[in-house]
């Protein structure tokens, strides 16, 4: 019978229930709406799995046996969760969503976008409670586990195939400094900044010891002269505001700071001159609506941002 029970269909055990229920085949079809011949081999396959004596033949209809009884009991413990599994797909309704909601995603992207990004969720999950965290060392295992329902991370930080990702938006690259820059209100050209001091945020797992652009300037025969590396967007920006500093970076930065500018980069090899920011979850929970309305909800402010930098 064990290996029997491995391949039982679980209509065959909805159909035992009826059969239970009402003590005769041809009601048993009306109710489930299906044909006599349908409910006769179904008995024939359940008979096949839990032997012969499952129902008995009566002269009005069946009789069940107290096996025939029990498994009916025991397909309501199986069916009913199974259900209510079934129902938060179809029925997921995100106004009424009372449960946790966890995103992390990069420091970076936190100061910079997570404001927005928690305004635009908490419209749609007014119910939910949220914790939006920054992306630590421990943060992979989290979304394995299915601690961590989102996350958001720069393209080139490494993750599993468990992981579906997808690119949320390819954001072009400029030099950020004070608006009137002396040096680059005339030009951004290699000669021109190469000895102006540069500030960057620290990406970690990515450019915690050095950033490709520094790469780039030893390669060019340039020291770089890192003035400042930090994590925090607030350092950053009172830095590239009170000094001649300067940092490649998205034009983002200007909308928290109406003091600072995007200027035009120097000479730089083409796959340098954008960096993609890419959303992912547990592949496991594609077809989940939770996970899917965050996608959407969090793919909607970014291609907003677009409209809004244009």
């Amino acid at each position: 019978m064990k290996n029997k029970l491995q391949d039982l269909d679980l209509n065959l055990l909805k159909l035992l229930k009826v059969v239970v229920e009402t003590r005769n085949t041809h009601a048993a079809a009306d109710r489930l709406g299906i044909s006599q011949t349908s409910v006769s081999r179904g008995l024939a396959k359940l008979r096949d799995v839990f032997g012969e004596q499952l129902f008995i033949r009566k002269a009005h209809g069946v009789e069940p046996s107290e096996l025939a009884e029990r498994l009916a009991e025991a397909s309501d413990l199986m069916l009913t969760p199974l259900m209510k599994v079934v129902e938060s797909y179809q029925n997921f309704e995100p106004k009424t969503f009372d449960g946790q909601i966890k995103i992390a995603m990069n420091i970076f992207f936190l100061e910079l976008h997570g404001d927005g990004i928690f305004n635009a969720l908490s419209q749609v999950f007014p119910q939910a409670n949220f914790s939006m965290v920054y992306w630590q060392e421990q943060s992979l295992s989290e979304v394995l586990n299915g601690g961590i329902d989102y996350l958001i991370h720069f393209e080139g930080y490494p993750l599993p195939q468990e992981i579906y990702s997808h690119t949320l938006e390819e954001v072009e690259l400029c030099v950020i400094a004070r608006k009137d820059h002396p040096v680059l209100n005339v030009s951004s050209g290699w000669d021109a900044i190469h000895t102006l001091p540069l500030a960057r945020v620290i990406i970690d797992g990515i450019n915690s010891k050095r950033a490709p652009v520094e790469e780039l300037y030893i390669a060019k025969g340039f020291r770089p002269r890192v003035s400042l590396v930090t994590h925090s967007i607030r350092v950053l920006n009172n830095k590239l505001c009170t000094s001649d500093a300067i940092m490649y970076g998205s034009r983002y930065m200007t909308l928290l700071d109406d003091r600072l500018q995007a200027y035009p980069l120097p000479e730089i090899p083409k796959q340098m001159q954008k960096i993609r920011i890419c959303g992912g979850y547990l592949q496991s929970k594609r077809g989940y609506p939770l996970n899917q309305h965050l996608h959407q909800i969090i793919q909607s402010y970014f291609d907003n941002l677009k409209t809004i930098k244009q």
